[in-house]
């Protein structure tokens, strides 16, 4: 496996950690509110639980892969052969066989939108995994006709036309045909939103309602609006209109946002790092989290960056929070972790790869230098939302002038995205210590990239493997909920085969990661990120005893199959909080998801539905509207530009206008 600068410092810090373990050094000051759990950890060492007969990926260089497993006072206490800690057993110690199991650290999405997302999770239905429009389709009607009034059918990102072997987007008419009295709002991307009529008159948009500033209501030959709002080029018209949706009592948010924590959790994910996000107030939307760490009922680990709500008063926003919290204060379960992902609207390049690249406005470098020298000032950690080299350019021209001013020191700041980020702007990020976490989302608009930018620009995008090489911190993440799915598994099959959802290889050998290294940076890559490298990300003694049991080996299954990666046992903190398969005597469940009309409840999360099974609608848009088959062969011209017909390539259609790819009827 080929080696990079950053993955080895990382080890070298292990070493760091091991000595201050023993008692031979002092931990940072940050880290000193661990310190007495860690020496009991360590001093205490009988273990609660053994875990043997496995395959545990430790991601330790002196022992990357060990049997057996032992956890002590929510920590690891030790990692070995089956006989050797088999043998620190104790009477009440509880052994349990993995039965030759791939177990690996806990994961950590380094840029998570958890808090927000969990509030409206239960009111989500999700199409992440669905792999036909039909079944997603049959999902969508089967929910409207069991969701009361005045409550919406909401399916809020995670998914890509080109997931579905349809290859193409629901029309508004099979959305009208399927639900004509239940609101429905389907969020595609960044790029647009589709509304039937019910949904319409909910939120009040007619023939008479004007565009949004930096997005565009469709309409027809009369005037009347289609259904259709498009980002153009920002998504505020997207996430205002979705914000006047009903919400529920804190009651369903607690128990939403504990049923979203347990879906993590089935995935593997121990730990995130919350990005903020649009209308998430602090501290007003931060109540239920806070609630829930109060009770002690966390299963992720979250340490939560703060977004600015306030465009024009941002320098105002941070003002505030300054004197309300302090970087990294609280505990391992819930931490603050500085500003950002948004610190002045002025630097927000959406992505939306179907539109041109926004040009940032002029007063960007006046507004961001005002906010990031602030914080710098009060050495706060900071991130900044960034998928564009040139925005990136601009951020560091501000970034460098005020490290002359003030250096950035130990101030922990990175860039998010930067799927365009050139090799000189890394030089420069790496100058001034920085980083990037990278996210899949070319896993879902890869395509789109593709047609606008060509083949040859998207094979580095984001440049991943030069980042590594030059020892620039890289974690990993998703972006869920709202854009990519949460689930990590997508993500790693991504950093491994260059592929997007729908297959389209974006990557050569040149940008594509080995399967530790991809792991590496969804475990100790995210961990740097919040400045807990010395505690999460690894399975060795004196670390939490955070892991996960994989229901498929991610070392050995076929790249393919990777995506479709589960896990039968997770345990954060030394608990077992969730457990299915052969461990599910294990399991902790939840109280059942609420409100009983909750499409969670019915469906799941990821891939929770077989829609087959149902007698649903394989062609609802045949009631109205639309008189040709959606279910097969209907990826026309999409399988064509794609290159997955096996015809010869010519001139392919452009993306321009996306609803004229497969069926004319899409903007009706």
């Amino acid at each position: 496996m080929k080696r990079n600068s950053f993955i080895e410092n990382l080890k070298r810090r292990t070493f760091i950690q091991r000595s201050v373990l023993l008692g031979t050094g002092l931990l940072a000051g940050r880290y000193l509110n661990l310190f007495p759990k860690m020496v009991h950890a360590m001093v205490n060492n009988e273990p609660d639980v053994i875990f043997y007969n496995g395959k545990i990926t430790t991601l330790d260089e002196r022992n990357p892969e060990v049997a057996a497993i032992a956890l002590a006072g929510g920590f690891v206490s030790a990692i070995g052969s089956d006989k050797e800690i088999r043998a620190l057993a104790k009477p009440d110690t509880k052994m349990i066989n993995l039965g030759s199991k791939r177990v690996i650290p806990g994961l950590n999405d380094s840029h998570l939108h958890l808090i927000r997302g969990g509030l409206n999770y239960n009111m989500e239905l999700r199409w992440d995994g669905v792999r036909s429009l039909a079944d997603a389709m049959a999902m969508l009607k089967i929910q409207a006709d069991r969701t009361p009034a005045p409550q919406w059918v909401r399916v809020v990102g995670g998914w890509s036309e080109f997931q579905f072997k349809e290859r193409r987007m629901p029309t508004l008419a099979e959305i009208n045909a399927v639900a004509p009295e239940t609101p429905v709002f389907i969020l595609h991307l960044y790029d647009r939103a589709l509304l039937n009529r019910a949904a319409l008159r909910a939120v009040g948009i007619t023939k008479d309602t004007p565009d949004f500033t930096g997005g565009r209501i469709e309409r027809d030959a009369k005037g009347n609006p289609t259904g259709m709002l498009i980002a153009e080029p920002n998504a505020l018209i997207l996430y205002a209109t979705l914000a006047k949706g009903p919400k529920l009592p804190m009651s369903d948010q607690i128990n939403s946002t504990r049923h979203f924590m347990r879906e993590l959790n089935r995935l593997g994910v121990t730990s995130c790092i919350d990005a903020g996000g649009g209308y998430q107030n602090y501290p007003e939307d931060y109540q239920v989290i806070e609630k829930l760490h109060e009770n002690r009922q966390m299963t992720v680990r979250i340490a939560y960056n703060l977004f600015t709500q306030n465009k024009g008063g941002e320098l105002a926003d941070f003002k505030k929070w300054v004197g309300m919290v302090k970087p990294y204060s609280g505990d391992e379960y819930l931490r603050h972790n500085g500003a950002g992902e948004m610190l002045v609207f002025s630097a927000a390049d959406f992505e939306d790869f179907l539109q041109p690249r926004p040009d940032m406005a002029a007063n960007m470098e006046k507004e961001l230098g005002e906010v990031v020298r602030f914080l710098v000032e009060n050495r706060w950690p900071f991130r900044l939302h960034a998928t564009y080299d040139e925005t990136i350019g601009r951020a560091l021209d501000v970034f460098e002038t005020i490290n002359y001013d003030i250096p950035f020191g130990d101030v922990r700041w990175f860039f998010d995205h930067a799927e365009t980020v050139s090799e000189k702007n890394l030089e420069r990020i790496q100058r001034l210590n920085g980083g990037v976490a990278v996210q899949h989302r070319m896993a879902f608009q890869g395509e789109y990239f593709v047609d606008r930018y060509g083949k040859l620009a998207a094979e580095h995008s984001p440049p991943i493997r030069k980042m590594l090489d030059m020892g620039i911190p890289v974690g990993g993440g998703t972006d869920a909920t709202r854009v990519a799915s949460y689930n990590p598994w997508v993500s790693l099959y991504w950093l491994v085969t260059g592929k997007t959802v729908g297959g389209l290889p974006l990557y050569g050998d040149a940008n594509r990661l080995e399967r530790e290294e991809a792991l590496r940076l969804w475990t100790l890559g995210s961990a740097y990120k919040s400045n807990e490298e010395k505690v999460k990300g690894a399975l060795m003694p004196g670390r939490y005893a955070d892991l996960a049991v994989l229901s498929h080996d991610f070392m050995t299954v076929p790249e393919e199959a990777i995506k479709d990666i589960a896990a039968v046992m997770t345990v954060v903190g030394g608990k077992i909080v969730y457990a299915d398969a052969e461990f599910k005597s294990h399991d902790m469940p939840l109280p059942p998801v609420s409100p009983d009309w909750s499409p969670v409840r019915h469906f799941g999360g990821y891939q929770q539905v077989n829609a087959k099974s149902v007698p649903g609608v394989a062609s609802a848009s045949m009631a109205l509207g639309c008189r040709h088959d959606h279910v097969h062969e209907h990826d026309g011209k999409l399988s064509y530009w794609l290159g997955l017909s096996g015809q010869q390539e010519q001139k392919r259609p452009g993306f321009n206008h996306p609803w004229t790819i497969g069926c004319g009827c899409f903007a009706y």
